[in-house]
């Protein structure tokens, strides 16, 4: 164990934060994204809710300050969310340790994010059910 680092972050996915580069993307999904479909590089972090591993990672990735797509989901159907709060969820812990990241950015095209996942440095499978709770970020410089 690492003093002052989350047991959420496992070995595994430290090593994939420490080798990304800024503007490399990493996309926290939810159990059902079809990750190894769209990706080769695939870390399943099993029984981790999105929230709690956003709030582990946030202390040590940085967010792109200089492009306005750092922050990216799906956006629901209208009605068809199950949690409609979720994207101010994930901002109120993202704004936490970067206030000035951009705005969040939303795709009505699932086929869109899934395009963006298949170029992303890694996808981080959760243990997350929730829909449409997937995640993009984009990693910025400190």
């Amino acid at each position: 164990m690492l003093k002052g680092v989350s047991s959420l972050l496992s070995p595994d996915l430290l090593y994939v934060m420490a080798q990304m580069g800024h503007s490399d993307e990493i996309i926290l999904a939810d159990a059902l994204f079809p990750a190894y479909s769209v990706n080769s590089k695939v870390l399943r972090m099993d029984g981790v809710e999105i929230p709690a591993l956003l709030h582990a990672m946030m202390p040590h990735f940085p967010i792109d300050t200089y492009v306005k797509d750092s922050v990216f989901m799906v956006e629901p159907p209208m009605g068809d969310a199950e949690d409609p709060e979720l994207p101010q969820k994930y901002r109120a812990i993202i704004d936490q340790y970067c206030p000035e990241a951009p705005a969040t950015m939303f795709t009505p095209d699932r086929q869109e994010f899934y395009q963006r996942a298949s170029k992303a440095f890694c996808v981080v499978v959760t243990g997350s059910v929730v829909k449409y709770g997937n995640l993009l970020l984009k990693k910025g410089v400190y």
